[in-house]
């Protein structure tokens, strides 16, 4: 028999019904779906607006933080470095930056990074704001277009000329490099137009240096094909015919060194074609030696100078009469010489353009010239310019005495005789009055002075002189006489004459006519008019040189 009641196996109605009802929706889901919404969009957010990962090696990784320091360009955050790490063999640090999206068509091989710090240079204070914010990395996309790219090169100083800025960029040919650099300043007419790029050595160290300048926009249309570039760096001192000349373009070119450009006076005026980006030109160390290139004949003459040449040097004036003819190009000196000796050979260039009026003369024409005036006596002289200085120049001029000469030639160079000038020429004068005095018989001299002396004094001391000075005193003593009783009787004897021409006149006023009586007695009378003045004249002479009695009138 079964325990089990028939209660117990059937299910009450409520039950039933229980289990056959719906399950109810909370509303606690919406917060989990919402959160996984959520985070859905963010992370999708995320990777749409985030740009590629590049990498960029430096020198250094000074002030570069994971996570803080950003990349920007004209103060727009680019990108955010997120890792620093050091390359395997140590020589560089490799910075990961998580570019922004929108950012790719910026990252091609013309891109350009560099980290903006603090930094001092001649030129200019740059990067202070960096003490506060801290150092970050500037970008430059460089010109549009070109291949992408995901490794780059950073930069360990800031470029001199942004992509943006407009310009053209030129070439320098300079022998050397003096105290130019990166940043130094370009000048037109004194105006800061431009600046330094950078410079390139030539293969091997021998040779001339290439240096890279910009020139801003618009002053860069002012640049011709004939202009020059001149070095302006530093203060340049002078002694010139004004005194003392000082010449300093600007305290930065004191410092740092600069260049200025512009067209020489024989060009200014013509017109010629703007110069092309990239062209080349010539650096010059002074605008004095950019202006000489104008004068495009050049004759080459020498002269050899056995006597100091101190401040002589490559570069000095060749001057004729005081004015600049040409230029020294070379000094050297000659031990190899057993007809002469030692000696120097000062090499120059005349510019027959500085003294004629058209430049294109025939050389066959200066060369004559040259031997019409050595002919003359033109010869070559070395003169001292400055004694503060010692600065010296090649003087040509001619003889005093016009010794004539021969132009002769040594490998196709006009060969000048030569002739100590400034003060070797004034010591060689001295020189020679010297050996001269030297050579006079001067004890000989000497003892017939001191047998004169001798002579004379013993003459002097003789009964003979001692009795003719005894007769002169009594001589003049008589004179004094004879001038008292001048004194005397000379205006009596006047005043008698004027009497008697008195009555000369009465008695020619009273027998007037045409007679020979009358005649005569005018004629006495002009005699005696003209006795009365001649002694009136001898009195007064006499009464102011009294010794004309007896050394008679001196005219």
């Amino acid at each position: 028999m079964s325990d089990k009641s028939p209660k117990t196996e059937r299910s009450s109605p409520q039950e039933a019904h229980a289990s056959l009802r719906p399950t109810r929706f909370s509303i606690l889901w919406i917060i989990p779906v919402l959160a996984v919404a959520i985070s859905g969009w963010l992370v999708w957010e995320h990777f749409s607006t985030q740009g590629p990962l590049i990498t960029i090696s430096f020198d250094t990784a000074d002030g570069l933080v994971p996570g803080q320091t950003q990349v920007k360009n004209k103060a727009v955050t680019l990108g955010v470095v997120q890792t620093v790490d050091l390359s395997s063999d140590m020589s560089h640090a490799d910075v990961t930056v998580q570019m922004n999206g929108g950012s790719e068509n910026l990252l091609t091989h013309n891109a350009r990074f560099w980290v903006v710090r603090p930094r001092v240079n001649g030129t200019s204070i740059t990067g202070l704001d960096t003490l506060l914010s801290g150092a970050y990395i500037a970008l430059d996309p460089g010109a549009a277009g070109g291949p992408h790219q995901r490794l780059f090169k950073g930069l360990e100083n800031p470029p001199g000329v942004r992509s943006d800025q407009p310009g053209s960029t030129y070439w320098l040919v300079a022998p050397r490099l003096e105290s130019l650099g990166s940043g130094a300043p370009i000048f037109f007419r004194d105006l800061q137009v431009g600046e330094v790029l950078g410079y390139t050595m030539p293969q091997g160290g021998e040779g001339p240096i290439l240096l890279q300048v910009f020139v801003r926009a618009p002053y860069d249309h002012y640049l011709k094909v004939d202009s020059r570039f001149w070095n302006v760096s530093g203060m340049q001192v002078g002694f010139g015919a004004g005194g003392l000349q000082v010449r300093l373009q600007s305290l930065q070119t004191l410092f740092t060194g600069g260049l200025a450009f512009g067209r020489s006076s024989y060009s200014r005026g013509i017109d010629a074609p703007e110069a092309e980006a990239n062209a080349v030109f010539r650096l010059y160390d002074s605008p004095e030696e950019a202006d000489n290139t104008r004068y495009r004949q050049r004759v080459r003459v020498a002269t050899y100078v056995d006597s100091s040449i101190g401040g002589l040097t490559e570069g000095s004036k060749v001057t004729m009469f005081g004015m600049q003819i040409g230029i020294v190009t070379g000094v050297h000196l000659e031990l190899n010489t057993p007809r002469t000796g030692p000696r120097v050979r000062v090499d120059m260039q005349i510019e027959p353009g500085r003294v004629a009026e058209d430049d294109n003369v025939h050389p066959g024409y200066s060369q004559k010239v040259l031997s019409d005036f050595v002919a003359r006596g033109l010869h070559a002289s070395v003169q001292n310019v400055s004694f503060l200085t010692g600065e010296s120049m090649v003087a040509l001029g001619f003889t005093h005495s016009g010794k004539p000469g021969e132009l002769h030639y040594e490998g196709g160079v006009a060969i000048l005789p030569n002739e100590p000038g400034g003060m070797d020429g004034i010591l060689q004068s001295v020189s020679t009055v010297a050996d001269k005095v030297s050579n006079m018989p001067l004890e000989q001299i000497g003892d017939h002075i001191n047998a004169l002396l001798a002579d004379t004094d013993e003459r002097v001391r003789s009964p003979q002189l001692t009795q003719s000075m005894i007769a002169l005193q009594g001589s003049l003593s008589a004179l004094n006489r004879l001038m008292d009783h001048a004194d005397e009787h000379l205006p009596a004897l006047l005043n008698n004459m004027n009497t008697t021409i008195e009555q000369a006149r009465t008695l020619m006023a009273a027998y007037s006519g045409d007679t020979d009586f009358h005649r005569n007695l005018g004629t006495l009378v002009q005699q005696l008019t003209q006795a009365s003045r001649s002694i009136h004249q001898l009195t007064q002479y006499l009464d102011h040189h009294p010794s004309a009695l007896i050394t008679g009138r001196r005219h």
